[in-house]
């Protein structure tokens, strides 16, 4: 069974910084790119990607610069270090898998296998 489990989300106020982790278990982490995805309100929003060895990553623009998406493929372990917190980062975040086959990381729909989430709240 495959299984994704977030954690590290809170509150915090803006500027503050978080580490999100995903911990996986049932498939070959090593053999997927994977993404933090995060829900403000009612669609999913793609957030950041990485390749299956840690090579190469990609960034939403708004994230960009403030973000580190990361992974240990020793421990089957995703994380997202996110500094510089803004209100607008305010969302649940989850971890997903990108289709073997997919095509563009920030297409949401390519994910196929999602985590729980994790809420990150920002504010004042």
């Amino acid at each position: 069974e495959v299984q994704l489990v977030e954690s590290g989300g809170g509150l915090v106020q803006p500027g503050e910084s978080l580490r999100l982790s995903c911990l996986t278990s049932g498939f070959t982490f090593s053999g997927y790119d994977m993404g933090w995805i995060r829900q403000r309100g009612k669609g999913l929003e793609w957030v950041a990607t990485i390749n299956t060895d840690g090579g190469t990553t990609a960034y939403e623009a708004s994230v960009r610069g403030r973000f580190t998406i990361s992974r240990d493929n020793t421990k089957n372990a995703l994380y997202l270090q996110m500094n510089s917190l803004q209100l607008e980062d305010t969302g649940e975040y989850y971890c997903a898998t990108f289709e073997t086959y997919g095509s563009f990381w920030y297409n949401t729909d390519e994910y196929e296998y999602f985590g729980q989430g994790t809420q990150v709240t920002v504010s004042s």
